[in-house]
């Protein structure tokens, strides 16, 4: 966890020190509407996710003028059922979302999003750490200005799985743990 922020200051520092007349920097928090990769059950056909309420908080910069750049750093809860099980996940984003703006109002992004795992819970049921606590996937998304308020709408998705083992009699359950979310923000520029 310690190379993750000390990496997303890195990134802060050099987009600050490579775009001297940068936009600012500011704060976030919002909705996401998340969900998980399949329960794997051997020889059993696999579970879906069923998709719920989950939120995020954290600070961004943008860097650019027309065309900039927009690394954040985002706290996330991710929230997901399985059969009426309850699956919650804790993790640190990091996007670095390339976009442009368009007649000052809206603007549309893409990029990466690298993702620190800090926590996975199945409710009354005990699982493995997460193979990979690290792990890259995309978003993207538009939004709109209103001044130093913001608001966007982005799509983000895990590029490869990252699974957790179901600990205990049962064996060969594996839950893929890589997310599928769309994430309503609002952001606040200083």
């Amino acid at each position: 966890m310690k190379n993750l922020i000390v990496t997303a200051l890195m990134l802060f520092g050099c987009f600050t020190y490579a775009q001297s007349g940068g936009s600012g920097f500011g704060i976030k928090g919002g909705l996401n509407f998340s969900g998980t990769g399949d329960l794997k059950i051997d020889e059993v056909p696999d579970i879906s996710a069923d998709s719920k309420l989950g939120y995020h908080l954290g600070v961004w910069g943008r860097f650019g003028g027309r065309a900039y750049v927009r690394p954040e750093l985002v706290y996330t809860q991710v929230n997901t059922s399985y059969d009426g099980e309850d699956f919650k996940m804790q993790k640190l984003d990091l996007p670095v979302l390339f976009g442009h703006r368009f007649l000052k109002l809206f603007h549309g992004f893409i990029g990466p999003a690298f993702q620190y795992v800090l926590k996975t819970d199945l409710e009354d049921i005990d699982i493995s750490d997460v193979e990979n606590e690290f792990s890259v996937g995309f978003q993207i998304g538009g939004g709109l200005n209103l001044g130093n308020l913001g608001i966007d709408l982005r799509f983000e998705r895990g590029f490869s799985p990252n699974y957790v083992d179901l600990i205990g009699e049962v064996e060969g359950v594996r839950l893929d743990t890589r997310p599928t979310q769309w994430i309503l923000g609002v952001s606040y520029k200083f």
